[in-house]
């Protein structure tokens, strides 16, 4: 199954001044950027169709993926000045670098690639700058049982802040942190079908006008992750998943999980 990436935004509160024009999904975690740890995860399931939709910094993504070097995260040796890699992390890996505009919001981004999508019927989607553990199968699995046009998964608000419930008196009733309320949001992994196109107009909004139709027609499903979800809208988010990354705390990282069960 494809999967389109949405990498061309600003990501201005990750930058760390005017002349850093580095889009977000490119900050690093670890020895890779967070692209490289999205696509990681979609092709230790099998999905390897990569549709990169380009935009702020596009030159960035394309000379990574250019001059990639396998060496970095891969055990190899070393023999007479040759070097033999003893494993691979992009060689079976199609990647389309699809420039979709400088100003383009989501869902504008996602119609310029459509053509790039061959018809089918499915496929996935994602910000490319959010990591989780979710179980992408089971969340392809219950969508494709269900008649809808979108699946999106939602985790729970991840805001520290706490809900004040106030009287007309002024008195504070009660105090619920944000977490703890029945609310869910937005976690950037989608599965989609083609009937998503019918709802995003030119320049439209991936969620705001795709899905917001698509709910309002009862066609729209949410997949519920409690597990591991990180963002990284901001240099602290992403620090923090690099110190995690460093520590070896990194349950993102599915494709650890087999050489895990291995060295044990």
């Amino acid at each position: 199954m494809k999967v389109v990436l949405f990498c061309g935004g600003y990501g201005m509160r990750m930058r760390s001044g005017a002349s850093d024009d580095v889009p977000k999904p490119m900050a690093m975690v670890g020895p890779r950027p967070l692209i490289w740890h999205v696509m990681r995860y979609y092709a230790y399931f099998g999905h390897t169709e990569f549709i990169l939709c380009l935009g702020y910094g596009a030159h960035h993504i394309k000379d990574f993926f250019l001059n990639y070097e396998e060496t970095t995260s891969n055990d190899f040796v070393l023999r007479r000045g040759q070097t033999e890699l003893l494993s691979t992390d992009i060689a079976d890996w199609t990647i389309t670098f699809a420039q979709t505009g400088i100003e383009s919001p989501i869902g504008e981004r996602l119609r310029r690639v459509r053509h790039h999508l061959d018809g089918d019927e499915m496929f996935l989607a994602n910000y490319a700058d959010v990591l989780t553990d979710a179980p992408l199968p089971e969340m392809i699995d219950k969508f494709a049982a269900r008649d809808a046009g979108a699946s999106m998964m939602v985790v729970p608000p991840q805001s520290s802040f706490h809900c004040v419930e106030l009287g007309e008196d002024g008195l504070v009733g009660g105090i619920t942190a944000v977490s703890e309320l029945p609310l869910w949001e937005n976690g950037g992994y989608f599965v989609l079908r083609q009937e998503i196109f019918d709802h995003i107009p030119e320049n439209g909004d991936l969620v705001a006008d795709g899905c917001a139709q698509l709910a309002k027609r009862g066609r729209l499903v949410a997949h519920q992750h409690r597990g591991f979800w990180k963002p990284t809208d901001t240099v602290k988010e992403r620090a923090a998943l690099d110190e995690a990354y460093t520590r070896g705390d990194r349950p993102w990282a599915v494709w650890e999980r087999d050489t895990a069960g291995a060295e044990a």
